[in-house]
């Protein structure tokens, strides 16, 4: 009886090892071809992977690309030894993507796009959201106006989507979506196209196959400029792919995210934002970049990206913060009927103070003019962004417009006086609205900094990275201390 219970618990024993082994083949075998359909569809982003083996982006992209068969010619050999024989500003190139190629890999998995595509902004723009080419395209994908407001891109005298990093990867991503579809899913072809228009390439696609050419990218008819695209492109994937090859270290960006999106009620000031969450200005326009003037547009909230760290700062203490900072602007669009006094009784201020932030000399408006109007719930707590001059011994409009760069009419004009007036010492003027410009000639901005208690130039060059000796020359400021309230334009760079 025993030998029999033992034979029969014997063979219950080899049944259940069997089936183990079996179940184990079935998993290994759904394993094996799980990764054969990876390698031939688009790669997806696999939340278990991360959770387990944290890796950076580069190492994302060097195990999820599409691109396999690739030819390095003369030209792109050119491009990869440029970018090798100046390794600390390919770095730094690398460096700029920090906040937003993780963002951007997103969004190309959503779309199912391929991952090699976050690549694109190093061509247009070294990542950089301030880039503004001379023909007018901006931000990290560049761009231009006609192909931003397709793709609902807005701008406003507030704001201009093309520099915003996130608003324009979803574009960019969208766009590249229309051109995968459109190209029956060829990169080089797509490329191709963001670079020189869709119909361009199109038509030279479609003139070599009726001249029974091979219509693949190298063989294509295309501007210098199109066709050198791709070897750009595959110059910064060759190195990326195989860094060890040239001697190159990737720095280090995390594949996780890095920054938290959050809303503010209403409209905040950049510098007061910026001095809330204990970074540096330019830090927030950089990450802010849609936010070209000295605050956030008028609106029921704002949108801000910050690091992940500084997000619980914000929930604790947002309302302590807006209750001491929110401001509320608008921007109008003179209508037919509009007046002064329309206005103001509208928007609850005051004429005059709509005169001088707008700089109006006369009480007519001009038709589809667009003027800005505080709104406030108090007639008499209207917040007037301009800069003020204090008169000194022997300023006069000449001076003091030469040292604002305005004409000695244009400071009598801001201030409602005649150009005869005779100027009182300590008398303050209105130099001109508070605001932060860059242009496409100049990657600089301008801002103008209130001075609080405790300030000094040091802290404050040390505060925007500049030196305290151009801040001083700048404002002609001597060797007196800087009083609270005293305001200061500083210059600072536009990444």
């Amino acid at each position: 009886m025993e030998r029999r219970q033992l034979t029969y618990s014997l063979l219950v024993f080899l049944f259940v090892v069997s089936c183990q082994q079996t179940e184990s083949l079935i998993i290994q075998n759904n394993i094996n071809n799980e990764v054969s359909d990876i390698k031939d569809t688009p790669p997806v982003l696999i939340t278990e992977k991360i959770i387990e083996e944290p890796i950076s982006v580069w190492e994302y992209i060097q195990n999820n690309s599409q691109l396999e068969d690739y030819a390095i010619d003369r030209t792109t050999q050119k491009y990869i030894n440029n970018h090798i024989k100046d390794k600390d500003l390919f770095y730094s190139f690398l460096e700029n993507s920090t906040f937003y190629i993780f963002y951007v890999i997103q969004k190309l998995n959503e779309a199912d796009l391929p991952v090699e595509l976050a690549l694109v902004p190093f061509i247009e723009s070294n990542y950089d959201p301030f880039s503004i080419s001379p023909s007018g395209a901006v931000g990290l994908w560049q761009f231009m106006p006609s192909t931003g407001r397709l793709y609902d891109l807005d701008k406003s005298w507030w704001q201009e989507d093309r520099h915003d990093p996130f608003l324009s990867t979803d574009a960019a991503v969208e766009y590249f979506d229309y051109l995968f579809k459109r190209f029956n899913n060829d990169l080089f072809h797509s490329l191709a196209s963001y670079n020189a228009g869709p119909t361009l390439v199109e038509s030279r696609i479609k003139s070599n196959i009726k001249l029974n050419k091979d219509p693949s990218f190298s063989n294509l008819r295309l501007p210098s400029q199109a066709k050198s695209y791709i070897p750009k492109f595959v110059a910064i994937y060759e190195i990326i792919s195989n860094p060890d090859k040239y001697g190159v270290e990737l720095p280090m960006i995390p594949f996780k995210e890095l920054v938290e999106r959050v809303e503010i009620n209403g409209q905040v000031e950049i510098l007061a934002f910026s001095d809330f969450v204990g970074l540096k200005p330019e830090f927030v326009y950089k990450l802010n970049a849609g936010y070209t003037k000295w605050a956030s547009a008028p609106g029921e909230k704002s949108i801000f990206y910050i690091p992940l760290e500084k997000a619980n700062l914000i929930k604790q203490d947002k309302d302590l913060f807006l209750k001491e900072n929110q401001i509320n602007w608008i921007s109008h669009n003179i209508k037919a009927g509009d007046s002064l006094w329309e206005l103001a009784r509208k928007y609850d201020t005051r004429v005059e103070i709509i005169k001088k932030i707008n700089f109006l000399e006369k009480d007519l408006l001009t038709i589809n003019n667009t003027i800005l109007i505080p709104l406030s719930q108090s007639k008499d707590n209207n917040f007037i962004p301009y800069e003020v001059h204090i008169v000194s011994e022997g300023d006069s409009l000449w001076s003091i417009g030469a040292r604002y760069s305005l004409s000695p009419r244009g400071v009598a004009r801001n201030n409602n006086i005649e150009m005869n007036s005779i100027l009182k010492i300590g008398q303050q003027l209105n130099i001109g609205n508070k605001n932060i410009y860059r242009t496409i000639d100049s990657k600089k901005r301008t801002i103008l900094y209130s001075v609080k208690q405790g300030d000094n130039l040091y802290r404050i060059a040390d505060l925007f990275g500049v030196k305290a000796q151009d801040i001083r020359k700048l404002n002609n400021l001597d060797d007196s201390p800087i009083m609270p309230g005293q305001i200061i334009k500083i210059i600072i760079s536009a990444f």
